[in-house]
């Protein structure tokens, strides 16, 4: 490759991972239950400077360990209280498994190989969604990432193959994966492996070891290669492991007497065993969603499925490393599909595997120019070219009440798909090795650049933040201390205590009324019977703020 083409490669692969990851992480409010919870805590430890002990408005609260609290209380500590530095530990998680497994690759398959998985995995829905989430699923996923990656050498997969692709660009073919160590030493391998596990043990608990030693045994019954399994049993790794995950279990079981009994026996086992939670969903819940994680590259699937069959029916040396990457995300799909409480971010950890797959055939059908590449490529041009009419089709159908009508930036997201599958269908007939998947690549990162400025418009629509906001700004006199909140959903109910910094209480009709009320633009009408009057400015479509008719009239 000349070297504007590296400058060309390098300037594309930065551009991905920021704007996939840290672009715009504060273009929406704090969304769902989740996050406003997640976030008070994080708050909470840098208020009170408690860092064991997580509480939700005071209160123990141990539905989660603490590693994603870590992360945000010590964002909110540098850059201040926000939704972009609550949601920053999940962009800074999934680029450090990014990376991780882009190393894995490169001394797996090669440059080629890892380059392109650097473009693929951030522009999958799964990893640009939850790397924007404020939540414990990216966190937890990106450290069991990286304990695989070292899992691969624990288990003597780190043999490097011959790559023809890098042969074509004239680099060196690294011979083994130890070459890309900063030291060959087993107990090097073996003691960071235990770490990041203790790490992912840290961010959701105990599925963290059941993934990992699941994943391993179920490559060792398919290679029989038992003995290469139980290197990841090393002293090292569990002196690693104990002395990452443990500490903090036993200080917070040694503060808090129920921590094992809530957290071990309620938000795990019950979890999982029962359908207490009300997460209950079917069966093949997460083939689906699975599909969605990787799109648009679900279609690179078909030629993955292709190669499997192949080394299989060959008993190809390639085999080893194909069904261990394939039981890291086979093994996942099983143990949740069983749980008997499904959420789609529970799947994550599955993704990164399927995308270290999907890379190696790509990239080696574009370079041969083999027969089924002329497939792959009119599927994603179908796709794209599907999504443009899609998004061009619904502009019509969003409320016209909210400022999230569109605008021409609609039209523009339709074009670049569309600009996208004619790139990619013309690459077809020029038969050029690398413009297929540059012309995919760089349209999803438009779509995700114009994507994220239309997101800022649903914000009204989606989180109660904009409601609590403009009725301290337009409202003299307005005071959370007499506010209450009124059959409000659950994560509503979160985010405006978030963003009111303040437990509001539940108001109930034949009480004292507060000043102000806040519900439901469905319960505007009853809240109105009710002695409430709201002002059109502070109506918006996720929460209304109701003034007391009784109290002073609105300037």
């Amino acid at each position: 490759m000349s070297r504007p083409a590296r400058i060309a490669w390098l300037l594309l692969i930065l551009a991905t991972l920021y704007v996939c990851y840290f672009h715009n992480l504060g273009t929406i409010g704090l969304i769902g239950p989740d996050e406003p919870r997640y976030a008070w805590i994080a708050r909470a430890m840098v208020e009170t400077g408690d860092w064991v002990t997580p509480r939700l408005y005071g209160r123990p609260w141990f539905e989660k360990p603490v590693l994603y609290y870590w992360g945000a209380a010590a964002s909110f500590k540098i850059f201040g209280v926000s939704e972009a530095a609550a949601r920053l530990p999940s962009a800074v998680s999934a680029l450090l498994a990014t990376l991780a497994l882009a190393w894995l690759a490169w001394g797996l398959y090669g440059a080629a190989t890892a380059q392109w998985l650097l473009l693929l995995l951030p522009t999958t829905v799964g990893m640009i969604g939850f790397s924007h989430a404020a939540a414990s699923d990216m966190p937890f996923a990106a450290m069991l990432t990286i304990a695989m990656v070292f899992a691969t050498r624990l288990v003597g997969l780190e043999g490097k193959e011959v790559n023809e692709v890098d042969e074509v660009n004239g680099i060196p073919p690294l011979r083994s994966f130890a070459s890309l160590s900063f030291t060959s030493s087993t107990s090097f391998t073996s003691f960071f492996f235990g770490f990041f596990l203790g790490l992912a043990v840290l961010a959701k608990g105990p599925a963290a070891i059941i993934l990992a030693g699941g994943a391993v045994l179920l490559w060792a019954t398919f290679t029989k290669r038992w003995r290469d399994a139980f290197r990841c049993l090393h002293p090292i790794a569990i002196v690693g492991f104990c002395l990452t995950a443990l500490p903090w279990y036993i200080l917070c079981a040694r503060r808090n007497p129920d921590f094992f009994r809530i957290f071990i026996i309620e938000h795990n086992f019950k979890r999982y065993l029962t359908p207490e939670f009300q997460h209950i969903q079917p069966f093949w819940f997460y083939i689906p969603i699975l599909l969605l994680a990787v799109f648009p590259w679900t279609v690179l699937l078909i030629p993955l499925g292709k190669q499997v069959l192949e080394e299989y029916k060959t008993q190809s040396p390639e085999l080893a490393r194909v069904l261990f990457f394939l039981s890291w995300p086979t093994f996942a799909l099983l143990f949740f599909t069983v749980s008997k409480s499904k959420l789609p971010g529970y799947i994550l950890p599955a993704v990164p595997p399927l995308l270290v797959l999907v890379a190696k055939p790509a990239v080696k059908s574009a370079r041969k120019r083999s027969e089924h590449w002329l497939t792959v490529v009119l599927g994603m041009c179908f796709l794209a070219l599907g999504l443009g009419f899609c998004l061009a089709s619904i502009r019509h159908r969003l409320p016209r009440y909210t400022d999230a009508y569109p605008s021409n930036e609609e039209f523009l997201i339709s074009w670049i798909a569309v600009i996208a599958g004619l790139a990619v269908a013309g690459a077809v007939l020029l038969r050029n090795r690398d413009i297929p998947f540059l012309a995919a690549g760089i349209s999803v990162l438009l779509l995700v650049l114009v994507a994220d400025q239309w997101l800022h418009k649903l914000d009204p629509q989606l989180t109660a933040g904009p409601s609590l906001f403009e009725a301290s700004r337009r409202s003299p006199g307005f005071n959370l201390s007499s506010a209450a909140s009124w059959q409000l959903r659950r994560s509503l109910f979160y985010q405006l205590n978030f963003y009111a910094h303040a437990d509001l209480p539940e108001w109930k009709p034949g009480g004292p009324k507060p000043a102000w009320l806040f519900v439901e633009p469905r319960f505007e009408g009853q809240a109105r019977a009710l002695g409430f009057s709201c002002p059109d400015y502070l109506i918006y479509p996720a929460v209304i703020a109701c003034k007391n008719s009784t109290s002073v009239a609105h300037p």
